[in-house]
């Protein structure tokens, strides 16, 4: 009689742990994705980072700085020219691009010029940016959530994420991963041939002013 009752209490907590231990259900990906588009596209403001490990094939290495939804943005990129690495401190206000390198002073150029190279204020613009990105993200797939972040699997093509991570040339399996209180996109995943692209926000909607750097 014991070992009948034993043999019942396992399957009955073998039933209960196959039914009720996988937490709630995940919700479907376009939803997630679609939500997080319109987030994207009412920000004001955020800080952004961009990071890379390894040695992904593009110029970019390094970014961190400050934009707002008119296209203003201050900070900080390090790019790689023949061989070399440089580190340039940038502001952009209206149509004027401040600038300098590890020496000397600011200089100017203009935002046309600028794009030439890398523009990071597209980053909020909803036609080219992160908001695009999302937008244009296929077979979305959510896989966990992390720190109250859905992880999203997602491939994006390679013309879009060329507009935050210039150099790309092929799609990207990427991962995701967005707020679940707000639906804003809070980091990107991007793995590249030789390495991966990190994309990271925060401080959303924090009230920012860019100014020209003292002459």
């Amino acid at each position: 009689m014991l070992r009948k009752l034993l043999i019942v209490a396992v399957l009955a907590l073998a039933t209960a742990c196959s039914s009720g231990g996988g937490g709630p259900e995940l919700p479907a990906g376009p939803d997630v994705m679609k939500k997080a588009v319109d987030a994207m596209k009412t920000v004001k403001s955020a800080s952004f980072s961009i990071a890379t490990e390894g040695k992904p094939d593009v110029p970019l290495k390094k970014a961190d700085g400050r934009l707002t939804a008119e296209g203003d943005a201050d900070g900080t990129i390090t790019l790689e020219a023949l061989g070399n690495l440089l580190e340039v401190t940038f502001a952009v206000v209206g149509d004027t691009v401040h600038f300098k390198g590890a020496t000397g002073g600011f200089q100017k150029m203009t935002r046309q010029q600028l794009a030439q190279i890398y523009d990071p204020s597209v980053i909020l613009e909803p036609t080219k940016g992160v908001a695009q990105l999302l937008a244009s993200g296929t077979d979305p797939k959510v896989e966990a959530v992390e720190n109250g972040s859905y992880r999203v699997a997602t491939t994006f093509p390679a013309n879009v994420v060329g507009q935050i991570v210039p150099g790309v040339t092929q799609g990207v399996n990427g991962k995701i991963w967005i707020d679940q209180a707000s639906s804003r996109l809070t980091k990107a995943s991007l793995p590249l041939q030789g390495g991966t692209v990190t994309v990271s926000f925060s401080d959303y909607d924090a009230p920012v002013t860019i100014k020209p750097p003292a002459e």
